[in-house]
């Protein structure tokens, strides 16, 4: 299904797929983090966070629920003293990699046209 589909028949953007899609990687850090998964996976806990950097522990660690939860993200954990524990993206995540892709490319495309940024 496309946009034009939908053009005005929407009453509630949640009963639509964009707004389904929205709702799992919407928000300030996810797609940041399905970023860095998707270069660096598996990849432990505070290595995200240093790569993130801008990001609290507390917000990594509910998003990274979040993620999991809906399905996005797989936490490995690793029967040892100290723990260790691994996130991954999962099958379905990496369906939305070419969408990630397409951002890139509107990026690189874009940022050319705004240099100053």
């Amino acid at each position: 299904m496309s946009m034009a589909e939908y053009k005005g028949k929407v009453k509630n953007i949640q009963d639509t797929p964009f707004g389904y899609t929205v709702s799992l990687i919407g928000g300030k850090w996810k797609l940041v983090i399905m970023y860095l998964l998707a270069e660096n996976q598996p990849i432990r806990f505070n290595d995200l966070k240093r790569q993130i950097g801008a990001i609290t522990y507390k917000t990594l660690s509910s998003q990274l629920k979040e993620l999991e939860a809906d399905g996005l993200v797989k936490r490995k954990e690793y029967p040892q003293v100290p723990p260790k524990v691994e996130y991954s993206l999962t099958e379905k995540a990496e369906t939305l990699l070419p969408v990630l892709e397409g951002l890139c490319e509107w990026g690189t495309k874009n940022q050319k046209l705004n240099p100053d940024l």
